[in-house]
């Protein structure tokens, strides 16, 4: 293994050597038993079994003889661990709550497909070389096979649900303190560096070191990597330069003291390690050390189905989605205050260095096959009570965060790069993606100001669809005290958000009313087709869309994953793309439905939902290049934080956008009444804006 262990972590090892053993040893003894209800073996016999796999590859870490495999046999054991999860092997799997239950029952079921998966958590443990972690979840499953031991089926054939689920509470209340605690602290300490030493240490012209991170590997990683060996040096580091760039000229832009700072968070996919690795050496001449967390694997730390951090593939985006809400299982008020006070504790035992954390530069990826989700009666899923207790846990545990890690202090970067499941012309559309990431940023810039001056002179902006698209929606604007002075719409080129190429802002609530329509969009991971939301003053009154037969099942799909389970969202912010040249290389590959929000937002109008891009962040002032301050940053919900800041933020934010081709019209309502029109059919008409054409022109659009 590259990584070496800190000497806290060998410590704890050494701390639980004797715990592990002893598990260890009882593990090996089940195989063979038959100590439990008939119907039960197979459940305790798979789970064994791959508990087993797990320290057998623990084993060969700390042995050393995990080096002297061959590629082959490291990819062999990668795809062995991921095994039970992917294509037809879920179908009969305990991960998957509909086989769980078939064979144990509804509501044991779901509780032994959580203690499955929770041990499947323990994965990334082993590569981390977690003995205390991996010996945690050994002996949770333990703890739960005893409960089932001497039980036959003429006696008391199973102990009770509540029994198990006891022990699953206590479990994640117990051990909060550990998990959870860690997770909130590597978040922001450099030393808990796993994945920097793998990218700064190891071969990144071989393919063994993707396999040294724990996470499963697919031919996207592989295909990544590959491609960015056959890059020119000097095309790698304009990636990583535009990257690191974008992170630092967003202080600039948002009028944030970067020498403050001295910790930046990397967020991105494996693969790309040829350009996080010069990223990294970028971040540090600007005074910032790398904190690269995995994303998060255990119930305890997990947010839904959300891939938080640096990950490899998706072994199976259903399997994900089955899970995402197995908290459901246990959570009450209680737990989710333990989970609050723990998060305050670490962030105030750790303030110092909270408070030196400048945010997350993100590389994103895009192009895998678009994933809808099958709706599971079998799932576990929030009721009520636990929907308000996840909101409100959302909303504390956002505010602690702001308390140490200050909003009006951080800034962000985000860019994204597709991945060779995209299709046969992945190389193609990598060049065309780093051409799109590089575009002239002075010219944006002057056009985009172009069309903010038009815009300025509104006091709403009709938005209309075309054909089948039912978009018709009147945005209201801020009024403006002083125009010469100021301006309702940022100018935004490629800084926070890359690639260039929108304007945008937060509406006025009031008075923005109408329906927004898309045919088929990819929201965080997951596809829509005919995605309905309508407005009234700002906020949405009802939403459909067509991915399921059943309508409740639709509504229930953007209830959780739109508008997070909140019964309403606001519009947070609209803005209008301007990056026709994106837009024509999704139309030239056919990729429109696997573009990623961060470019697909930029190809038309788009429209936010949930807080404003100016969250945690108002009394900033910011600024246009033209030197003109933007004022319209709040609106009738974010102004609360000045009442009852739990009020004030809804902790997301969802960009919907509706692509040209859909578009009738775009126009800005005047004061005196007099419409001016910015993008008619699909094309911008508004004078100085008609070089934006040129993309569509060249391709024949």
């Amino acid at each position: 293994m590259i990584g070496k262990l800190s000497e806290l972590q060998k410590e704890k090892n050494e701390q639980c050597t004797q715990r592990h053993e002893l598990a260890v040893e009882r593990l090996r003894t089940i195989v063979t038993e038959e100590t439990v209800n008939t119907a039960y073996i197979s459940y305790f016999q798979d789970c064994t079994l791959f508990l087993l796999e797990l320290e057998n590859t623990r084993k060969k870490l700390e042995d050393g003889s995990w080096d002297s495999l061959s590629l082959e046999e490291k990819r062999s054991l990668n795809r062995i661990l991921y095994s039970d999860i992917i294509g037809e092997k879920y179908q009969t799997s305990y991960a998957n709550q509909d086989y769980a239950c078939e064979k144990l029952g509804q509501e044991m079921g779901q509780l032994l497909s959580l203690l499955y998966t929770e041990i499947r958590a323990g994965i990334p443990y082993v590569f981390e070389q977690r003995k205390d972690y991996l010996t945690i979840l050994y002996e949770l499953f333990l703890e739960v096979y005893t409960c089932f031991e001497g039980m036959s089926e003429e006696e008391n054939p199973v102990p009770k649900p509540e029994q198990i689920k006891e022990i699953l509470y206590w479990y994640a209340s117990d051990y909060c303190d550990v998990f959870y605690a860690d997770r909130i602290l590597e978040q922001m300490d450099p030393s808990a560096d796993f994945a920097v030493q793998i990218i700064e240490k190891a071969d990144l012209d071989e393919d063994d070191y993707l396999y040294e991170f724990g996470e499963y590997i697919s031919k996207n990683e592989l295909g990544t990597a590959h491609h960015l060996r056959n890059l020119p040096q000097e095309t790698l580091q304009k990636m990583a330069d535009v990257y690191t760039e974008g992170y630092r000229v967003g202080f600039i832009n948002t009028g944030k003291d970067l020498s403050k700072k001295s910790i930046v968070n990397i967020r991105y996919s494996l693969g790309f390690e040829k350009v996080i690795c010069l990223a990294i050496e970028n971040f540090r001449k600007m005074g910032l050390k790398p904190v690269i967390y995995r994303a998060a694997s255990s119930v305890i730390t997990k947010r839904e189905h959300h891939k938080i951090g640096y990950y490899g593939a998706i072994a199976n985006q259903q399997y994900e989605y089955d899970h995402r809400q197995d908290q459901a299982l246990f959570m009450d008020k209680r737990y989710v205050e333990r989970k609050l006070e723990v998060m305050k504790t670490v962030f105030e035992q750790n303030k110092e260095m909270a408070a030196g954390v400048a945010g997350p530069a993100v590389m994103e990826i895009f192009g895998e096959t678009p994933f809808s989700p099958e709706a599971k009666e079998t799932a576990p899923a929030y009721d009520e009570a636990q929907r308000e207790l996840d909101l409100l846990f959302s909303s504390r545990s956002g505010q602690i965060t702001n308390e140490y890690i200050k909003g009006e202090e951080r800034s962000f970067t985000i860019v994204a790069y597709p991945v060779p499941e995209i299709g046969a012309d992945y190389a193609k559309i990598f060049d065309e993606v780093i051409k799109i990431n590089t575009l002239d940023a002075k010219l944006y810039e002057k056009v985009q100001q172009t069309m903010i001056d038009a815009l300025d002179q509104g006091t709403c902006v009709h938005v209309r669809g075309k054909g089948e698209n039912q978009t018709d929606i009147t945005v209201q604007l801020y009024h403006l005290k002083d125009a010469q002075k100021e301006t309702i719409f940022e100018n935004c080129v490629a800084d926070v958000n890359i690639p260039v190429g929108e304007v945008f802002t937060s509406p006025v609530l009031e008075g923005t009313n109408g329906i927004l329509h898309v045919s088929k969009v990819y929201l965080d991971g997951l596809q829509y087709e005919n995605l309905k939301l309508t407005f009234q003053d700002g906020k949405i009154t009802d939403y459909t869309c067509t991915n399921f037969e059943d309508e409740a099942q639709n509504k229930k799909y953007i209830y959780d994953n739109v508008l997070k389970n909140h019964e309403t969202l606001p519009l947070g912010e609209f803005a209008i793309g301007t990056n026709t040249t994106a837009y024509v290389a999704a139309k030239k590959f056919n990729i429109e439905d696997k573009m990623p929000i961060l470019i697909a937002e930029k190809t038309g109008p788009h429209f936010a939902v949930g807080d404003t891009c100016y969250s945690w962040s108002e009394e900033i002032r910011v600024y246009n290049p033209n030197g003109k301050e933007i004022v319209a940053k709040d609106n009738s919900c974010s102004l609360l934080r000045k009442e009852d800041v739990s009020k004030a933020y809804f902790n997301c934010h969802t960009d919907i956008t509706v692509p040209y081709k859909e578009l009738e019209e775009i126009s800005v309502v005047t004061n005196e009444g007099k419409d001016i029109i910015l993008l008619e059919d699909g094309r911008f008409v508004l004078p100085g804006t008609e070089v934006l054409n040129e993309p569509l022109d060249e391709a024949g659009f």
